[in-house]
């Protein structure tokens, strides 16, 4: 890359926000854990992490008024990714503590894996299958492992289905839309594979064209 990509990670108080923003920076990127309207504007892109439960997560987005900022980044063209929890938040709803709405910008509903016989949450391993070629999976094999934690997995329309793993059924865990992607598993805890699919994120935030 010519430049260094800059990267708002949204705090929004869940999750190990470190663990991603040292990811980023290993592949060269200007990372910055914020919340502040001006530096997620001046991003280049924006990474949505999260943890636990998509109702409080929702909530807590919202009294900080993250949820209309994400919406004007998406709208301005600017790269979106969101990792675990925040894949779950790019949906419609979820069915989760009695149910609740996420942010909208991919159509679909987060419901429970479908994994009869099985622990949940779903903890460890497992390859992903990418179901269509991206920018954001350029350079890594299909049915390459990445770490998971999770008991919920979106069920997004086809167009915007990107990978798919198994715990009992398949379930979706890569999805892609325009300028909005979104991972079920942690990259920046999968190793080499998951530090390149960061890296492919950095690149394409650095080589969008982001409307003034």
């Amino acid at each position: 890359m010519s430049e260094r990509a800059r990267i708002a990670i949204l705090d929004y108080g869940v999750g190990n926000l470190r663990s991603v923003e040292k990811a980023l920076e290993h592949v060269g990127a200007a990372a910055s854990i914020t919340r502040d309207p001006e530096d997620v504007r001046a991003s280049d892109g924006v990474i949505l992490p999260g943890v636990g439960a998509f109702p409080r997560a929702m909530e807590r987005i919202r009294d900080l008024g993250l949820d209309e900022l994400i919406r004007e980044r998406r709208d301005a063209g600017v790269p979106l990714l969101g990792i675990c929890l925040g894949l779950q938040l790019l949906f419609d709803s979820t069915t989760e503590l009695g149910g609740a709405t996420g942010l909208g910008l991919l159509a679909g509903e987060v419901a429970e894996l479908d994994a009869p016989n099985l622990k949940i949450p779903h903890i460890g391993w497992s390859p992903v299958r990418w179901e269509k070629e991206s920018r954001l999976t350029e350079g890594i094999e299909s049915e390459t492992p990445f770490y998971l934690v999770h008991s919920f997995a979106p069920r997004p329309g086809a167009d915007d289905l990107l990978g798919t793993a198994a715990y009992g059924a398949r379930f979706a865990c890569a999805v892609e839309r325009d300028n909005v992607f979104g991972v079920q598993f942690h990259p920046e805890k999968s190793s080499a594979a998951g530090l390149r699919l960061l890296a492919n994120f950095t690149g394409i935030c650095v080589e969008t064209p982001v409307a003034a």
